[in-house]
């Protein structure tokens, strides 16, 4: 796969992100595409953001649980970028008139106070660099035509990124046993799941450490200042105009979100 066609996937993508639409997966084309080409089809995809003005302010890891891997049906973590555009701040309440096939992921967010250069980044090195932790929920959205999607698809539609929203309460990681730590969600003021920190690769700690080396075999760096979204401890939750979200974190706090408006699909 030449240069010109990644590029044009890339494009494919930017261009089904700016009009709400979906296209084809990459997969059910005679493509034969590689996971190294993917990842080179999110950064043209990630460029022609940046090019519009966005700015890169994180990174995000994607398919770390096993409720995500089995819905989804791709079974390998992978990451993707986080851009200024992607953060719902204010009273949380998302637009969905803004996406296209929304669905929402509660998890745990790292912001980092130094940088930190993979390979050979532990779970503890991720600990001391982290300024804060707190409670969040990704709404991942799909440029993929019902979300049929591999591992190629999704890498190339950047991990499937949406937007996200962080809770108020920030914890220090240091005194928090992220392991262990229970995560609570309901929807509509009903239980929707539960689950624990040890769902996300054993601790996700781990999955922050598994980016920052993958990321830094590939000379990019974890910043200070950047937000790294951790990988989804629930389901995938299937959301419209209405609905309520809220995720609640052993010895941590709470994550609110509501929905307006209508998707595209």
């Amino acid at each position: 796969m030449d240069k010109d066609l990644i590029n044009s996937l890339g494009d494919e993508l930017y261009s089904a992100f700016l009009t709400r639409s979906t296209i084809t997966p990459f997969t059910e084309r005679d493509l034969d595409i590689t996971l190294e080409q993917a990842y080179q089809i999110q950064q043209r995809f990630i460029a022609r953001r940046l090019e519009a003005g966005e700015t890169v302010v994180g990174k995000k890891i994607g398919v770390t649980s096993k409720p995500v891997q089995q819905f989804l049906g791709v079974y390998q973590p992978d990451f993707g970028i986080l851009t200024s555009d992607m953060l719902i701040a204010g009273d949380n309440v998302i637009d969905l008139d803004g996406l296209i096939q929304p669905k929402a992921e509660a998890e745990l967010a790292f912001v980092l106070k130094e940088d930190l250069n993979g390979p050979g980044i532990t779970a503890m090195d991720v600990i001391r660099a982290t300024d804060y932790v707190v409670p969040c929920f990704e709404i991942v959205d799909s440029r993929i035509t019902d979300w049929k999607i591999k591992i190629q698809d999704t890498v190339a539609d950047n991990a499937s990124c949406g937007v996200y929203v962080l809770g108020d309460v920030q914890g220090d990681p240091r005194k928090l046993d992220l392991t262990l730590a229970g995560m609570v969600l309901h929807k509509n003021g009903e239980l929707y799941s539960t689950s624990v920190g040890a769902a996300v690769q054993g601790s996700p700690a781990n999955a922050v450490a598994w980016l920052a080396n993958t990321l830094g075999e590939l000379g990019i760096p974890f910043k200070a200042g950047e937000v790294i979204l951790s990988g989804s401890q629930s389901e995938l939750v299937a959301v419209q105009h209405g609905d309520e979200l809220e995720c609640n974190v052993g010895g941590l706090g709470r994550c609110k979100v509501k929905f307006s408006g209508r998707s595209a699909v």
